[in-house]
């Protein structure tokens, strides 16, 4: 899946990131309105969801869009669909970031009615 030409989808694109020592609650704030604006509503968009890790980890934080295929990533994001997209007021926060594409499309399951 190299080149991203075989893709059976959902695609699962992940935005990981390695804040500045204590910035990571300024990121995640920042995902919650910027980067759900660059995907929210694209063709091909199925929804988002972030976090932060947890521990040691506080200062470890992903934001997660899920598309329909990688041809829908591939329209959105053109030619640098495989760069890591930094919305204005990012760099300031983040020490290193990744960007991965992960194709879940061989089976995934979610219950979320067990979550209480």
């Amino acid at each position: 899946m190299n080149d991203g030409s075989a893709s059976s989808g959902p695609i699962l694109r992940l935005f990981q990131v390695q804040t500045k020592p204590g910035r990571a609650g300024e990121l995640i704030a920042k995902f919650g309105v910027t980067s759900a604006e660059v995907v929210h509503g694209h063709p091909g968009n199925l929804g988002y969801f972030f976090g932060h890790g947890v521990g040691m980890d506080d200062d470890y934080v992903v934001f997660t869009s899920v598309w329909r295929d990688i041809k829908a990533v591939q329209a959105r994001f053109g030619e640098t669909w495989q760069v890591s997209f930094l919305p204005p007021g990012y760099e300031e926060l983040i020490e290193e970031c990744s960007i991965r594409h992960i194709d879940v499309g061989q089976g995934w399951h979610l219950d979320l009615s067990q979550g209480t």
